[in-house]
C-alpha cells in the first residue's frame, strides 16, 4: 500500500492556543497511518502560540507571513491548496470527532461514492459543557439540515465537511470574500455537481463559546440573514466573522 496521503485534514486556525491541543491530539500516530491522514493547520496570522502548537502534531503548517486579514474560507482554500490527499476533510480548530476512527471510516467511504459531491454531519457541542437548550437546538439544527440535503437543499453544518479532491478544484473552492455563509455557499455549489450526504450517525463536537458570548437567538440571526444575502445576492452580509476566544 502505497505511503502517499489519501485523505487530508485541514484545519485553519487564528488564536486558537486554547483548543487548538485538544483538536490535534486526536489525530494519534496509528490513526494517521491507518487512515493515511495528512494532518495540516492553516494559519490566518495567529499572534499568539497557535503556530508553535501546530508545527508540533501537523504535517503541513501554512503560515499566513503578511498577516493579512482572512476569510475562514481562504484559510480553507490555502490549505487545501497545500494538500495531496484524494479526500479533503475540513474540520474547526475546536472541533472534536465522536468515534474518531468510525468517522473516517464511514466519511471517506462515502465520500468516494459515484456521484457524492460532498459529506457532512452531525454537530453538538463538547458534551462535558452541554445544556438541554444545546440537545434541543442542535438536534433541530442536525434535522434541519438533513431534510433539506433530502430535498435536493445542498446544505452543510460549517463543522464538518468532506469532499473529493477533483470535486473541489472543479467548483473552484470555497469563496474567498465570504466572511459568513460560506459553508452553505460551498455546498449549493457541490449539490449542482452531484449529490450532498449528511450523515446524521456521525458526529462532530464544537465548543459552544459563541452561543454562551452572544446566546442562540442572536447567533441564529446572524446565520439567518447571512443564508439570504449568500442565496440572494451571492456575498455575505457581514464583513468579518468576529472570532470568540
Amino acid at each position: 500500500m502505497s505511503d502517499a496521503p489519501h485523505v487530508s485534514v485541514i484545519v485553519p486556525a487564528l488564536n486558537e492556543e486554547k483548543l487548538l491541543p485538544a483538536m490535534l491530539a486526536q489525530f494519534s500516530d496509528e490513526l494517521l497511518r491507518r487512515h493515511r491522514i495528512e494532518l495540516i493547520v492553516s494559519d490566518g496570522g495567529s499572534t499568539d502560540g497557535t503556530l508553535a502548537i501546530a508545527r508540533l502534531r501537523a504535517q503541513i503548517v501554512v503560515e499566513n507571513r503578511a498577516h493579512t486579514k482572512q476569510t475562514i474560507a481562504m484559510g480553507r482554500n490555502l490549505g487545501a491548496a497545500a494538500a495531496h490527499g484524494n479526500i479533503l476533510v475540513f474540520l474547526n480548530a475546536d472541533t472534536l470527532v465522536h468515534e474518531i476512527d468510525r468517522f473516517f471510516d464511514v466519511a471517506v467511504r462515502e465520500a468516494e461514492r459515484p456521484g457524492t459531491a460532498g459529506v457532512t454531519c452531525s454537530v453538538g457541542v463538547y458534551p462535558e459543557e452541554e445544556t438541554p437548550a444545546d440537545v434541543r437546538y442542535h438536534g433541530f439544527y442536525n434535522w434541519f439540515f438533513y431534510m433539506m440535503n433530502r430535498v435536493g437543499m445542498g446544505m452543510g453544518r460549517g463543522e464538518c465537511h468532506v469532499i473529493p479532491r477533483d470535486v473541489f478544484t472543479r467548483v473552484g473552492g470555497y469563496a474567498d470574500g465570504i466572511a459568513a455563509g460560506e459553508d452553505y455557499d460551498m455546498f449549493r455549489r457541490l449539490r449542482a455537481v452531484g449529490s450532498v450526504r449528511f450523515l446524521r450517525q456521525l458526529l462532530v463536537h464544537e465548543s459552544p463559546r459563541r452561543y454562551r458570548r452572544y446566546g442562540y437567538a442572536t447567533v441564529t440571526a446572524s446565520w439567518f440573514m447571512n443564508f439570504l444575502s449568500v442565496f440572494f445576492l451571492h456575498r455575505s452580509m457581514l464583513d468579518e466573522w468576529k472570532p470568540v476566544r
